[in-house]
């Protein structure tokens, strides 16, 4: 598909309010103030109303983000980034994908504009330091671990005892290791060790 040219380039506005009794007027307004002064198209306006921006569902970023999909618009304006993401991760994923469909984004309030080389280059170093600080997470997660292993410390949740007491009677009952376990809601290799008497602690099927 040919790439629109800059004046015939199809905008879509999202706008958002966290509240019912609060208004977009001083939202929208700017945002139509700088399509004209580009000289771009409003295809479509998406406006969510009393919707918090933590949600992760929200009816007319949905359907925004399904007619994307659809090459419907090239262009997506927000206020700023905090009325269209809910978090850094959020944004960045939607960025990815609006790059993947050949739209560009502009947020009005941080002057971030993607179609641009300067929004460009931005976009990728919030991607990077983004990858960064998730990859900083996960090492320290699993230098946690490996600390808390070599310090004797058993990572996991803590496990309730069997009664293995409960588990001998079941099994003078007539009831198989499988119908104990079951019962218990242990494994098999569980309550064949508290039949021999072995000292073991109970683990959850899964």
């Amino acid at each position: 598909m040919t790439k629109n040219t800059a004046d015939q380039r199809r905008l879509a506005l999202y706008a958002r309010v966290s509240t019912t009794d609060q208004t977009t007027a001083n939202q929208l307004p700017d945002l139509r103030r700088y399509v004209k002064q580009r000289g771009w198209a409003v295809t479509a306006e998406y406006v969510d109303h009393g919707i918090s921006g933590a949600k992760a569902s929200r009816p007319q970023l949905d359907q925004l983000m399904a007619d994307g999909k659809q090459r419907r618009f090239d262009v997506v304006l927000v206020w700023r980034f905090d009325r269209f993401a809910r978090s850094t991760q959020h944004l960045l994923a939607a960025l990815e994908e609006f790059r993947a469909l050949g739209i560009d984004f502009v947020s009005l309030h941080e002057a971030i504009d993607t179609s641009t080389p300067m929004g460009k280059m931005v976009f990728t170093i919030c991607a990077a330091v983004a990858e960064l600080e998730r990859s900083i997470i996960v090492e320290r997660v699993r230098a946690g671990i490996k600390r808390a292993q070599a310090e004797g410390t058993v990572v996991g949740r803590p496990r309730a005892a069997v009664d293995h007491r409960q588990v001998q009677q079941l099994r003078r009952d007539g009831l198989s290791v499988r119908a104990i376990a079951g019962r218990l809601n242990v494994s098999k290799s569980t309550v064949g060790a508290l039949l021999k008497g072995q000292a073991v602690r109970k683990t959850s099927r899964r």
